[in-house]
């Protein structure tokens, strides 16, 4: 893949985007931070775009000492023969933008269906993050990675697998290997320690107040509005007690709901129950250990149904 995206570059006068899915998380924003740093290598200049919102402060923290310069797209204007690199997203799919230009290259680790038009796409739904994939292309082509992009590279895998707990592959496991080697890792452990603020322990003692148990289940749906990668993170937390297998939590945004399920199962695939909660009503997926997704119209969320329905599949 690497290969064929350089010959594809090379030698291009429009511009080249890499673009993250709309919400970036580290995993996201690493990716394309990395893949960004190896073209340069190679002589190919690139901007890092992206629509949607940076929701947290550990990732803005990340992007400002790290000197990542990522935009919102608005910030260019994009025009139709601009060429655009998706990364840890898939084209066509709701948290990526369909935006101006031309895509021309999709990696992702996210079981996703294969998309129609692109030229080059690398899809590996069995690899933890998809930094991992970005730094098998350094391995590939035998360049050292540089200590920035290492670190947060590194970051970014640390983030998606839950320090190396959740999903590994061997993939992972061999771009760990890679990064420690140039990574600043006392940097990336503080950054990967420091994910939580203040402001985010009311949510953290409302969910251990007002979840609902039923067998290995934690279900709760949450009083005031909260961003999808906060309440990942409290999927995470609650995923730490004994008891709990499988994390189902809800927050109404605006008119929708939004969903994160985790689980701690291996019986249990939480994309596909992301899918049989939202069918008809929303959209989401994601992984057998981690799932995101929204109800279009609050009015559809009936939490005691649902309740129900995730605890008979979870239990």
């Amino acid at each position: 893949m690497i290969d064929k995206l350089l010959e594809k570059l090379k030698g291009l006068n429009d511009n080249i985007y890499i673009q993250t899915h709309n919400f970036p998380d580290p995993d996201a924003v690493a990716s394309a931070y990395g893949l960004q740093q190896l073209l340069r290598l190679k002589g190919i200049e690139t901007r890092l775009i992206y629509d949607g919102m940076i929701q947290r402060a550990a990732l803005i923290n990340m992007i400002n000492e790290m000197s990542i310069d990522i935009r919102k797209c608005s910030d260019y204007d994009l025009k139709p023969e601009d060429k655009i690199i998706i990364v840890d997203g898939c084209k066509w799919n709701t948290n990526v933008t369909d935006l101006t230009g031309e895509e021309i290259a999709v990696i992702d680790h996210h079981p996703v269906r294969e998309p129609e038009g692109v030229g080059l796409v690398d899809i590996r739904p069995e690899v933890g993050a998809c930094a991992s994939i970005i730094t098998s292309y350094y391995m590939k082509l035998e360049i050292p990675v540089p200590e920035t992009a290492a670190t947060v590279l590194l970051t970014g895998l640390f983030r998606d697998t839950d320090s190396l707990t959740r999903g590994v592959s061997h993939l992972d496991a061999a771009a760990y290997g890679e990064l420690y080697k140039t990574a600043d890792y006392d940097w990336m452990s503080t950054m990967v320690l420091n994910n939580i603020t203040l402001e985010d322990l009311r949510f953290f003692n409302y969910v251990i107040n007002n979840m609902t148990m039923k067998g290995r289940l934690a279900f709760c749906k949450l009083k005031d509005p909260c961003n999808q990668n906060l309440l990942g993170i409290l999927g995470d937390f609650l995923l730490s007690i004994d008891e709990v297998r499988f994390t189902a939590l809800f927050a109404e945004n605006g008119d929708s709901i939004n969903i994160s399920f985790r689980n701690g199962t291996s019986d249990i695939n939480a994309a596909d129950l992301m899918k049989k909660t939202v069918r008809k009503i929303g959209t989401g997926g994601g992984h057998r250990q981690m799932a995101g997704g929204v109800i279009f119209r609050k009015e559809d969320f009936d939490e005691d149904k649902l309740f129900r329905k995730i605890a008979s599949f979870v239990n």
